[in-house]
């Protein structure tokens, strides 16, 4: 007979050493379910893909639960969900010492997408296989297209993190939530190939010279149209569109009038200052490994900044080192470009340009405070005019509003001018009193969209912008001229920011006044409207 004295023993120590190991698993993911719920920045890559099914974090290497009538479940420490009240509300209610049934809620409109939220995604993760990016590659087969899209199909083969879109993602996701957009609508894109011929350019191949757009963008849907129509069905979307439009503006026909402009039946096509454009709308796509270089810090900072300045939005900036493509929340660009499209690239021709940051309140409704609109008039005039002598005229449009501080900034900004002095001398300190600092727009990415276009060098920059010419001349695109808005054109009440900014170091061809000549440069006060008003 076998002795089996160790075998009570052993056995013990084997148990023992279960228990152990089941207790040590069970901390182990208390502890990390706890980092993910406090992602902050700090937490590092860390394998597995998080998910929440009611209310209940758990790994999505695991089964989601299922719970049942009789399956009790213990919710979060200090979490008191819906289901958790609602389920004391419907057993009874205790009136006068007797139980009474609970009112029914009122029916809410049910998600049109599954249950399961996926909170954040790490890389090598099951079910986690994004589709290569090489940016700067130059073959678009080997290079690979920007897929960001969360559909059932393309979820997992995501290389980019964000939305399409930009700024207008949000009205996406209220179509969805209110059922008025499917997120398995697949787009068609017949018929809506680009109106003109760009590139392709050798900066498109170069990953430091383009960083914060596609190059591929306009072409997406058939460059990697066997992708889309494949097994797999994965959505991929263009970040750029060209068409071409007619442009009519009051100023133009006046410009006509006066005889600045002199139509010739196909860039300025009437007496009315009609004019033929190209336009392009880019949505922003960025490279962080390029942005963060352009603005001389480590991508890890860059990233980090992102997550923690965008209310945590974007939890993949940190736990997706692996994805390099981010779409950001914010405004694109558009170009409208007169005259022959291909000379914007030809070196042998002469080519004027604007960049224009987008001013609501100047641009579309006129406000005489600041030189927006009558620059942006003076430089479509001037482009027309170089398209018009065989060259090519670009006007560039950015969303960057109120210096990229955006309007509630501004108008802020107006109410402390207008009730103090409103002196040229005090123009951006008022700014900075209330954002912080002067201007954001942080011109570092605005060249890509030339190196994009194919320009080389900018014959007339219709611009005053050091921070323009700058950002343009440091991405080795040389400028030969650059053109002030002429005084005549110049609104009396925007002298206060046109001369504040002459002094910071904008271009003229005028006299820079000293900082005691500011001091005397006043804008109209409110009081001022009001008595013009009253006679």
């Amino acid at each position: 007979m076998a002795d089996s004295s160790n075998t009570a023993p052993d056995s013990a120590a084997i148990l023992q050493d279960i228990l152990s190991t089941l207790k040590s698993l069970k901390q182990d993911q208390t502890e990390l379910a706890s980092a993910v719920d406090a992602i902050n920045g700090r937490v590092n890559m860390l394998a597995g893909v998080k998910q929440a099914h009611d209310g209940i974090a758990h790994d999505a290497t695991y089964p989601s639960p299922r719970i049942g009538p009789q399956s009790p479940r213990l919710p979060p420490r200090g979490h008191h969900s819906r289901e958790s009240v609602s389920s004391i509300d419907e057993h009874s209610k205790e009136v006068n010492g007797h139980a009474q049934p609970a009112a029914s809620p009122p029916p809410q409109r049910r998600a049109s997408t599954t249950s399961k939220i996926i909170l954040t995604s790490y890389p090598g993760q099951a079910g986690v296989d994004p589709l290569p990016m090489n940016w700067g590659a130059k073959d678009s087969s080997t290079r690979g297209p920007v897929v960001v899209a969360r559909n059932p199909s393309t979820i997992r083969r995501r290389n980019a993190i964000g939305a399409h879109g930009g700024s207008y993602s949000i009205y996406y996701a209220l179509g969805v939530a209110s059922g008025q957009v499917e997120t398995d609508h697949k787009a068609d894109f017949t018929n809506t190939e680009p109106a003109a011929n760009i590139g392709p350019f050798p900066a498109w191949a170069d990953a430091k010279k383009i960083v914060a757009m596609d190059p591929l963008g306009h072409l997406a849907p058939w460059l990697f149209k066997d992708l889309m129509q494949g097994p797999e069905g994965v959505e991929i979307r263009p970040s750029i569109a060209i068409t071409r439009a007619h442009m009519k503006l009051p100023e133009l026909e006046e410009s006509v009038r006066k005889g600045r402009l002199v139509p010739d039946g196909k860039i300025c096509i009437n007496e009315h200052g009609e004019l033929n454009v190209t336009k392009i709308a880019v949505e922003p796509v960025w490279y962080l490994p390029g942005v963060a270089e352009r603005f001389g810090v480590d991508e890890g900072t860059l990233r980090r900044s992102l997550f923690e300045f965008t209310g945590g939005s974007y939890p993949e900036l940190i736990t997706r080192n692996d994805i390099k493509l981010f779409l950001p929340p914010i405004g694109g660009l558009t170009v409208y470009c007169f005259g022959d499209p291909a000379k914007m690239s030809d070196a042998s021709v002469r080519l004027a340009l604007r960049v224009h940051d987008e001013c609501n309140g100047s641009d579309v409704f006129g406000s005489d405070i600041c030189t927006c609109r009558p620059y942006l008039i003076f430089g479509i005039e001037e482009a027309v005019k170089e398209a018009q002598k065989g060259g090519s005229g670009v006007v560039i449009y950015f969303r960057k509003e109120g210096r990229a501080l955006g309007e509630v900034t501004k108008y802020l900004v107006y109410n402390a001018r207008k009730r103090g002095s409103d002196k040229a001398s005090e123009y951006f300190k008022r700014t900075e009193n209330i954002a912080g600092v002067k201007d954001m727009r942080f011109q570092a990415l605005m060249p890509d969209i030339l190196h994009w276009l194919g320009i080389t060098k900018i014959d007339r920059m219709l611009s005053m912008s050091d921070m323009k010419h700058d950002a343009i001349v440091g991405q080795g695109i040389p400028i030969h001229e650059r053109v002030p808005i002429p005084d005549e054109m110049i609104p009396e009440d925007s002298r206060v920011e046109i001369d504040a900014k002459i002094h910071a170091g904008y271009f003229t061809t005028g006299k820079v006044m000293t900082f005691e000549e500011l001091e005397k440069v006043h804008g109209r006060a409110w009081e001022d409207v009001d008595e013009n008003e009253r006679q």
